[in-house]
């Protein structure tokens, strides 16, 4: 046997018998780079479209993707080969410590699978993936009505644990950034191409330290199911056309009214209670007489029948997510007569060109049909929205 000096910061793993050369051993079966490899993307793309209305969509479904990949990991870390066994890599607190000063020394141990510090960096992404996942999935309900969490009507809630899901996400990228400035540390120190390993699955080492089993049908599967879901979410992208325009969420079917539609939609865009507070629509209608300029000249039954739609399903009961924010954004004080004079309408609109609203499909800030395509349903999603070319 070699005998290794005192002084020597070489681990007992590392100390091989002549008999046993080094080699190229397999040490992450396919399952586990599959999952990493779509983890990364699935999470950056996330990130790039947190804030977008308009690829709302993508963002959700990398979501539901991130979440899914999860799942199969913890599940897989129970499960899988050696080295994706969470078994293989529990280091405790001061394990992780030693590591991190031994390698700020240029003197960290080479390990076959994960080293402690990644073996945390590990559970802390999970932890912090499940997290954005949850507050994610409540926020989706609270705000789109889509969801496990659809019939969840608490539009503060979701704007609290939104900005939680933000604060996650931002800290998630922090420690992959430390996560990645790791890896390469330690590909320095060692001489190996630790990401090329991740790809590959092959490090180098001796016969008995391999895996048993690569798994590939396992990581076909895992793969093929991420290519089915993205089909099947946005299957109606795919068949969009002319008449059937992709809705990428469907809001919730709002109250209506024939009556209210017929009087209102005669004129203009029948904008939805939902978008102006009840004392907004009581004025309104009891100024019939000068509205806008014109006289409505509805009899008093007409009037009646329609106040009383308008203020019941006016933008304090909260049911989309419009209503929440407008509502929210008019003093208690004012009494706004149009949509376009609310804060969280100005809040909104407030990039966009004038030269956009001189468009042949706009024409006016009153058109909301102009760009979104959920206008006549009053849901107002954000993916609906598309402005025209």
């Amino acid at each position: 046997m070699r005998r290794v000096p005192a002084n020597s910061d070489m681990s007992d793993t590392e100390t091989k018998p002549p008999e046993q050369a080094a080699s190229r051993i397999l040490v992450w079966d396919y399952p586990v780079r599959v999952f990493h490899w779509l983890l990364v993307p699935s999470f950056f793309i996330a990130l790039l479209t947190g804030d977008s209305d308009r690829w709302r969509d993508v963002h959700v479904f990398t979501g539901y993707l991130i979440l899914g990949l999860l799942v199969f990991r913890i599940s897989w870390g129970f499960i899988g080969n050696r080295y994706a066994r969470f078994r293989s890599f529990l280091f405790g607190p001061a394990q992780v410590v030693s590591y991190v000063n031994r390698l700020a020394k240029g003197k960290g141990e080479r390990h076959i699978g994960h080293n402690p510090a990644g073996s945390w960096a590990i559970y802390t992404l999970i932890g912090l993936g499940l997290l954005i996942s949850a507050t994610g999935w409540i926020v989706l309900g609270t705000e789109e009505s889509q969801g496990l969490f659809k019939g969840l009507r608490d539009s503060a809630l979701g704007e609290s644990l939104k900005g939680l899901h933000e604060w996650a996400a931002w800290a998630m990228l922090i420690l992959a950034c430390l996560h990645i400035t790791g890896v390469v540390v330690e590909s320095i120190i060692h001489h190996e191409n630790l990401a090329k390993s991740m790809i590959t699955g092959l490090k180098d080492g001796t016969a008995p330290e391999a895996a048993t089993s690569a798994y590939p049908l396992i990581g076909i599967l895992l793969l093929a199911a991420a290519l089915a879901g993205g089909v099947y979410f946005f299957r109606d992208k795919i068949l969009e056309s002319p008449d059937r325009p992709y809705l990428p969420f469907v809001g919730k079917a709002l109250p209506d009214l024939p009556l209210w539609r017929t009087e209102c939609a005669s004129c203009h865009v029948a904008f939805h209670p939902t978008l102006l507070p009840a004392r907004s629509w009581k004025k309104m209608l009891a100024e019939q007489d000068k509205h806008f300029g014109e006289a409505l000249g509805l009899d008093a039954n007409v009037i009646a029948e329609i106040s009383a739609f308008l203020e019941k399903n006016a933008a304090e009961t909260g049911i989309t997510e419009a209503a929440f924010k407008i509502n929210r954004s008019i003093p208690a004080t004012m009494t706004a007569l149009r949509v376009t004079e609310t804060g969280y309408w100005l809040e909104k609109h407030h990039e966009i060109p004038d030269a956009l609203w001189k468009h042949p499909k706009v024409g006016s800030k009153s058109n909301c049909s102009g760009c979104h395509l959920d206008a006549e349903q009053g849901t107002y999603e954000d993916a609906a929205m598309r402005l025209p070319k």
